[in-house]
C-alpha cells in the first residue's frame, strides 16, 4: 500500500539543466580565448573540479561559478583577464535569475496524484535559490510538505521517511536523475518513477542501478504518463 509520493523539483517540474549548459558553452567560448579547447579538455577538467567542489560548495549555481572561476584561472596558468572573471561571474547570476518554467502537463500531473495521496516536494541545491524556484513555479500549494537537501542519498530519504513515520515500500519517488531520485529509494526498498529529461548533468549519470531494480521502478517520458506509473507500482505494492 503507497501512503506517499515524492516529487524531484529540476528538470522534473520545471526546466533546469538547460541554463547551466547554456552556462557552460559560454564558459568554453571565454576560456578558449586563452586555450585549445580540445588540448584542454575543458568539461572533463570543470566536471572532475564541480566534483571535488561538491562537499565544500554543494549543488547550485553558486558551486558552479566558483567551479568555473577555479577552473578558468588553471586552464589559462592564471593568465585568465581580471574583465573574464567578472563574466564567469556573470553568468553563474544568469542562472540564478533564469525564469521558472514548468514542464507541460507537470502541474496537473502534481494536481492528478495529490489528490490520491499526500505529496512531498524532495529538491537538492542552493536553499535559496531553490525557495526561489520553488515560490515562482507556482506549485506549492500542492505539495504537504517542502524539502530542501543538500544532497538525496539513502540517509537523507530514511530521515525524510521517519518524520512521516513510513516504512520505505509505501513510498514512491518520482524524478529524472536514477542517481538521485530513484537509486537511493529503491536501495531502502521504496518505488520509483524514472521520468528522464532530454539532458543530465554528466554527474548524475553515474549510478549503480542494474536489471534487477527494473521491477520496483516504471520509466515515463512526459509527465502525463506519471499518474497511471503511480498506479501501477500501487497495485504491485499491494499485491
Amino acid at each position: 500500500m503507497l501512503r506517499l509520493i515524492g516529487f524531484d523539483g529540476d528538470d522534473t517540474l520545471w526546466h533546469s539543466e538547460d541554463y547551466y549548459r547554456q552556462a557552460n558553452d559560454s564558459f568554453a567560448a571565454i576560456v578558449g580565448r586563452y586555450v585549445d579547447l580540445a588540448d584542454a579538455e575543458v568539461h572533463a577538467t570543470m566536471l572532475a573540479t564541480e566534483r571535488r567542489n561538491l562537499a565544500l560548495f554543494g549543488y547550485g549555481a553558486k558551486g558552479m561559478t566558483l567551479s568555473m572561476v577555479e577552473t578558468a584561472i588553471v586552464i589559462t596558468d592564471g593568465c585568465i583577464a581580471v574583465a573574464d572573471i567578472h563574466r564567469l561571474v556573470e553568468l553563474g547570476k544568469s542562472v540564478l535569475q533564469h525564469p521558472v518554467e514548468l514542464l507541460p502537463g507537470i502541474r496537473e500531473a502534481v494536481a492528478a496524484v495529490a489528490a490520491e495521496y499526500p505529496v512531498v516536494l524532495i529538491t537538492k541545491g542552493d536553499l535559496f535559490h531553490q525557495e526561489k524556484k520553488v515560490e515562482q513555479s507556482g506549485l506549492a500549494e500542492l505539495f504537504g510538505r517542502i524539502e530542501i537537501v543538500s544532497e538525496k542519498n539513502p540517509a537523507t530519504y530514511r530521515r525524510v521517511l521517519a518524520e512521516f513515520k513510513l516504512p520505505p515500500e509505501q513510498f514512491v519517488m518520482v524524478g529524472n536523475s536514477l542517481r538521485s531520485d530513484i537509486e537511493p529509494v529503491l536501495r531502502l526498498g521504496g518505488w520509483g518513477v524514472h521520468m528522464p529529461y532530454h539532458v543530465t548533468w554528466s554527474h548524475e549519470l553515474d549510478h549503480g542501478l542494474g536489471a534487477d531494480d527494473a521491477q520496483r521502478m516504471l520509466t515515463v517520458d512526459a509527465p502525463a504518463g506519471i499518474v497511471a506509473a503511480v498506479a501501477e507500482l500501487a497495485a504491485q505494492a499491494q499485491g
